[in-house]
């Protein structure tokens, strides 16, 4: 006689090794591509304590588009390095009330694009804020990671940079 208990578990844990070897594995920072707004490579946190991800900018204007509200704004890919600046447009998905690690809550732009991370690109939500004080202009939240990533804690740019 078995045990229903041992079995569920046993497949349980066989189904978490199968799914775990169809992601990708990245480290806890990573490089980055945002194709739709043209930034080639920007250094990503991959932040599993963030629910969205969220993108440094500074600048943002809104705008009306076929009906439709859209942002204009202005990144800076290369951290520490102001002289390189891109300008970006984006549809507006939402707007939000976040909550940072500090509990401050903020009312932001949530934008819908697409992510290149080592082979894969898919689309990700994500939010426009300003980072200036902050180490990495781009967060990379678990909604954003969920059935494609698998994160190792202890490695650092795991995958190749993204090529333009």
């Amino acid at each position: 006689m078995t045990d229903n208990n041992t079995s569920h578990t046993a497949h349980d844990e066989n189904l978490n090794l199968i799914q775990a070897n169809t992601r990708t594995l990245v480290g806890w920072r990573e490089w980055v591509g945002l194709p739709e707004l043209n930034i080639q490579a920007i250094k990503a946190k991959v932040d599993t304590g963030a629910r969205t991800s969220c993108l440094h900018t500074f600048g943002i204007k809104e705008y009306k588009k076929d009906g439709k509200k859209w942002v204009k704004f202005g990144v800076h890919p290369k951290q520490g390095d102001i002289t390189i600046e891109h300008e970006c447009h984006a549809k507006v998905f939402d707007m939000r009330t976040v909550r940072d690690s500090g509990g401050h809550e903020t009312y932001r732009y949530v934008i819908e694009t697409r992510l290149k991370i080592g082979y894969l690109c898919y689309p990700i939500k994500m939010t426009l804020t300003t980072r200036d004080n902050m180490k990495f202009h781009m967060l990379l939240g678990r909604t954003a990671m969920e059935g494609q990533l698998l994160v190792e804690p202890e490695a650092s740019f795991i995958l190749q940079a993204p090529q333009g």
